[in-house]
């Protein structure tokens, strides 16, 4: 069981947590990891971008000069693609590039993006981040006292004011134990994370 320093939003260490083997310490599985981040991107994808065949171009049907005898190479359609204003080769069509994982997948890759954070010491407990008001500088200086610059944050439901305080500061971002992904996980030099946070992902993950 991995047991990881708590601190306080000064940046000093205040006690230490014991870690889930559940879900903090099972071993790295690099393949569903990668499946699980190519999967997300792949979904981000629109696949609404078009372009107009030969055939799906306007004009073209009158041959432009007779077959032979001009001097010209022989041409069936102004609208070839060889023409200006003519259609693309090989136009890309709308399509559906997504991908589909079992929740067994997913939460295994979650599983071990998080176990890898906590094994390279890029995971850090918070005992609880109460900001009184919204404000930027104050959630600035925490990341500044825990020397941390690019951070995904995990907060437990209904700390909005963390949440908003930290919206406005580049290279960070909040989630809720419901929204963490592997994406963001790997994305971000160090995961931050509240005590409630911690418990809450223990509970449904593990």
């Amino acid at each position: 069981m991995a047991n990881v320093s708590v601190y306080n939003i000064e940046g000093k260490e205040v006690g230490t947590i014991d870690l889930s083997d559940a879900v903090f310490g099972v071993e790295v599985n690099e393949h569903l990891v990668h499946m699980a981040v190519v999967s997300q991107l792949a979904n981000k994808r629109q696949g609404t971008q078009k372009a107009k065949t030969r055939s799906e171009v306007s004009g073209g049907g009158r041959k432009p000069w007779r077959q032979k005898g001009t001097g010209h190479a022989r041409q069936g359609s102004t609208r070839s693609p060889q023409w200006t204003g003519g259609g693309v080769v090989f136009a890309p069509t709308p399509r559906d590039y997504s991908m589909k994982l079992n929740k067994k997948e997913k939460r295994a890759a979650l599983k071990s993006a998080l176990s890898s954070r906590v094994a390279e010491n890029k995971f850090i407990v918070i005992d609880e981040m109460n900001f009184g008001e919204i404000k930027t500088k104050n959630f600035q200086n925490m990341l500044n006292n825990l020397n941390v610059n690019k951070a995904l944050v995990v907060l437990e439901d209904g700390n909005v004011n963390a949440e908003l305080s930290a919206r406005n500061i580049a290279n960070v971002k909040t989630a809720r134990t419901n929204t963490i992904n592997v994406f963001d996980i790997l994305k971000y030099n160090t995961v931050i994370a509240s005590k409630a946070a911690v418990a809450n992902i223990e509970e449904v993950y593990a």
